[in-house]
């Protein structure tokens, strides 16, 4: 099929990788330094201090700040459906959208909550990705077109992403994602999704099995195993967290889905997800077992299984609490405390 790896769409993905920035550690420092002096016991914030350090890090700037977040929506619809694996029709995808669209959605709520933006991209939901347990999701090109449409995704420069999706079947897909990069049983990695029955289950397990039996001589390769398995939303997030890296923008990543898109950057650079948070563990089962392969403790667990990008824009008030928070406190000097000994 391909005569030189070096002229393929997938070649120009893979070259964005050489782009990572690393950790601004001065900005890092700096949080450290300042930290030390606030009218608190060292440590006494847990992971709320660490989040400052991640953030100006990430940010590669100093103070860190949460001023223009935005929470971005991929929805994408999948011929996997075909299958019976899901409780909804694969029209409930393009009619959320539109509720996306006129604000009445659970994530217009969350938000409104904590300003921020919100974007929804629509790919192509009148054309469905094939059936992947017949042929492959997407070509090549097409993939790889998308990722980089994803890129869009921070055309407005926020200063933290949050990325979800909607899409009817895609837990079908992310679990045949996840399956296909780790291995173990088809039944670790799927859930009930949107409500299916114990029969709807068996015909995702089923699925997941055939697919990736179907194309397992070439899943060595993360881009080849996406654009076979994946979806157009799965591959629209890669972008949006390979363009986020590139720009200094901090991620926040959502459930299930948007997490088995992230873990296809970690196969390709195991540093790939640094500048990402995940927001939260949803009731999918699997999620928590994908958030240790890619090691990333949640910053919350409300047992939620909405999407949507749901997870990752409460998250948002935890990240703009943590700035706020190392940006205001007094210093011990400030407020005329006596610091320890």
């Amino acid at each position: 099929m391909k005569s030189n790896q070096s002229e393929t769409p997938f070649n120009d993905i893979r070259a964005l990788f050489d782009k990572f920035p690393s950790i601004d550690l001065a900005c890092v420092e700096k949080v450290q330094a300042r930290d030390a002096t606030l009218t608190k016991p060292p440590g006494s914030l847990g992971r709320l201090e660490e989040i400052a350090q991640w953030l100006a890090g990430w940010q590669a700037n100093y103070p860190p700040k949460v001023d223009r977040p935005i929470t971005v929506v991929f929805a994408g619809n999948h011929g996997v459906v075909a299958q019976g694996v899901t409780a909804y029709p694969a029209e409930v995808t393009a009619q959320m959208v539109a509720n996306f669209q006129s604000g009445g959605a659970a994530v217009n709520q969350i938000c409104e909550t904590f300003g921020a933006g919100l974007k929804v991209f629509e790919l192509a939901l009148e054309l469905p990705t094939k059936d992947i347990t017949q042929e492959p999701a997407m070509d090549e090109e097409s993939c790889a077109a998308t990722i980089a449409y994803g890129m869009e995704a921070i055309a407005d420069q926020p200063d933290l992403l949050c990325i979800g999706e909607m899409g009817i079947g895609n837990t079908t897909i992310a679990a045949a994602l996840c399956y296909g990069l780790y291995g173990g049983k088809a039944a670790d990695w799927v859930g009930p999704g949107t409500g299916v029955d114990d029969a709807g289950m068996a015909r995702k397990i089923d699925a997941v099995e055939r697919a990736v039996e179907l194309h397992k001589p070439h899943l060595s390769d993360p881009l080849e195993l996406l654009r076979r398995l994946g979806g157009r939303e799965i591959s629209a997030m890669v972008g949006a967290i390979i363009a986020a890296r590139i720009s200094n923008i901090p991620v926040l990543l959502d459930g299930y889905i948007a997490t088995a898109a992230a873990a296809i950057i970690q196969q390709i650079s195991p540093t790939g997800l640094d500048h990402c948070l995940a927001a939260h563990c949803s009731a999918e089962p699997a999620h928590a077992d994908l958030l240790e392969k890619i090691n990333k403790e949640p910053l919350l667990n409300l047992r939620l299984r909405l999407g949507e990008g749901s997870g990752a824009s409460l998250a948002i008030g935890i990240i703009q609490a943590s700035a706020n928070l190392h940006n205001g406190m007094a210093t011990f000097d400030q407020a005329g405390v006596s610091n320890k000994d």
